[in-house]
Order: C-alpha cells, then structure tokens, then sequence
C-alpha cells in the first residue's frame, strides 16, 4: 500500500495511491478518528489497514496528476544515522569513530519539505549545500530497548528523505588536521528533509537491505547503490536509537547515505572521489536553479528544485 499526503483545499488530506490515481477514505465514508491524516492511520495501526484494504476496490479513484503532493508525513521526530554506507566512509574525511557506530543526529519537522517544494540556498548560513539520497523507515509500533530481531515488528513503511546538508558547517578541522562533525547547524535547518513522494508499507515493501538508491542533479546520476552496502541494518539501527528513545508511530529513522555526495569531491573538507561505473563527480555544491531527483526502487522518485532563500 502507497500512502500520500495532499493539498485541498489549503489543508492536508490523507489518500492512498493505486497506480495514477488515488482515493481519498474520507470521500468514501472512512473513519475520521482513523484517516484524519498520516500519523493517525499509521497509530490506527492493523485495524486501519483493514479498513483501508476494504476501501480499495470501491472507493472513487482520482488522477495523480490533478493534485499537489505534499510530504507524506511530517514526523514527531527524526532519528538520523551518518557515516552508514561503506563506501561513502571510504571517501570522505572521518572522525574517530565514523564506521565505529552510527553518528547520531536528529532533524525536526520543521526540517521537512514535501515533492517540488524548492531546497532553500541561504549563503549566511552555507556556502557548501550537499544533498544526500536516504531509505526512511517509518515507525508503526512503539517499544523501547527493542531487539534487533524484534525489529522489523516494529516497521510500519519506508520513504524516501534527502538528507541535505551544510558541509561548511558540518566537517570541521583544525591547524593539526583533526576532523570532527558539528551535527546540528550542519544538518538541521529550513528544508533540509525534503521527503516523500509515498509511504510504502512494509509488507509491499518486502527487504530494506535489498534495493537501489540513486541520486541525480540536473540529470547527472552522482549516487547510485544497493542498501545491501549499509554497515547497519534498518534492523540495527532500530535497535540502536530504541536504547535512547522509545520509538513511537510517527516517528522516522534515516539509514545514511551512499557514495557520490559533493562532499567527496572537495579535498578542502577531506573529500576522496573513487570514480564509480556511470556516476558523475560533482563539479561544485547545489545552487540555486539546481534541481535533485532522489529516487529509491519500490518507492518512486522524490524531487526538488534549489531555490535562493
């Protein structure tokens, strides 16, 4: 099942994707407590998967293209794993542990953009905007010290989020050549989770560890990997951030990044470009008229222009 969000007028309304068209539950008698939006179906849990299975073959179906998608959610919270990918750790300036245990940092809603909405070049705050293709994984469960084996139990669904970045105000050096990350100002701003386009529930979904990423800006393809490339699993990583939080419905985890960032191509930050079959370096950092489609296979292609703050 495809859950989106959309514009109606001028407020958020749940629908489900079939193909080019969708359904609106509350069009067709749904449940308001159930459907009233995104986190409420997710918490509404079994119960509103039945009822929106039920819904599916009946309900009046309407053309994607005659609405405005919006992110499919906006998270309570959003735990975000760095330096996950194997081949991304090979190509950049590390900290200490960078491959050790996931850099833990955390995003807000406020972070969140949905499909087409612009990412925002604000040069006071950085000079160096990098964007970075991500799987999400969507809490449908609550639990707290949860098992890595318990995990999956615990997954309602996957999207996609670009992880965008201030690498000017995240890699920090001094004059003896120590590298250390500033994980808050570097990540956490105005429209840096650009997310969507669906929600793809888990069951649909099938294996996290067994599917494609790529990133393409202005039609050069600069990421393009298998999650299978992740030195924690989603598994893991549910594990992990469950010993600090108790994961609640609503909430989203980012899984990291594959190689290809603009990061990699600028030494002044550390960065070591290993050319890749079809993959282009990157000639400089995201500027305005840019524009960044971050495609994961099974979810679609969530895309986003660059804009001037």
């Amino acid at each position: 099942m495809k859950i989106l969000t959309y514009q109606r007028d001028g407020s958020r309304r749940l629908g489900f994707m079939l193909d080019d068209t969708f359904i609106d539950p509350l069009d067709s008698g749904g449940d308001p407590k159930l459907f009233a939006d995104s986190i409420a179906f997710i918490r509404g849990g079994e119960e509103a998967l039945m009822a929106a299975r039920a819904l599916l073959s009946s309900a009046l179906r309407h053309p994607i293209a005659d609405i405005r998608l919006l992110s499919p959610m906006i998270p309570t919270t959003i735990l975000c794993s760095g330096s996950n990918y194997r081949a991304h750790n090979a190509e950049k300036a590390n900290a200490p542990l960078s491959g050790q245990e996931p850099e833990f940092f955390v995003k807000t809603g406020d972070c969140v953009i949905g499909p087409e909405e612009p990412i925002l070049h604000d040069p006071i705050l950085t000079r160096k905007l990098d964007c970075e293709t991500e799987l999400a994984v969507v809490i449908g469960k609550p639990g707290r010290h949860i098992s890595v084996e318990d995990a999956p139990a615990h997954i309602f669904g996957y999207t996609i989020v670009n992880d965008v970045t201030a690498r000017d105000r995240q890699v920090r050096q001094n004059a003896q050549g120590f590298t250390w990350y500033e994980l808050g100002r570097g990540k956490a701003f105005d429209s840096s989770a650009p997310m969507g386009p669906v929600i793809v529930t888990a069951d649909e979904f099938g294996d996290p560890q067994d599917v494609m990423l790529r990133t393409r800006i202005n039609g050069e393809l600069r990421q393009q990997s298998s999650t299978a490339d992740m030195i924690w699993s989603c598994a893991d990583l549910i594990h992990f951030f469950s010993i600090n939080f108790t994961l609640r419905p609503g909430m989203v985890i980012l899984t990291g990044t594959p190689a290809g960032t603009a990061w990699s191509s600028d030494t002044e930050l550390g960065g070591n470009w290993h050319p890749a079959p079809g993959l282009v370096a990157a000639t400089r950092y995201c500027e305005p008229g840019d524009v960044v489609e971050s495609e994961i296979e099974k979810i679609g292609i969530l895309r986003n222009p660059v804009a001037a703050a």
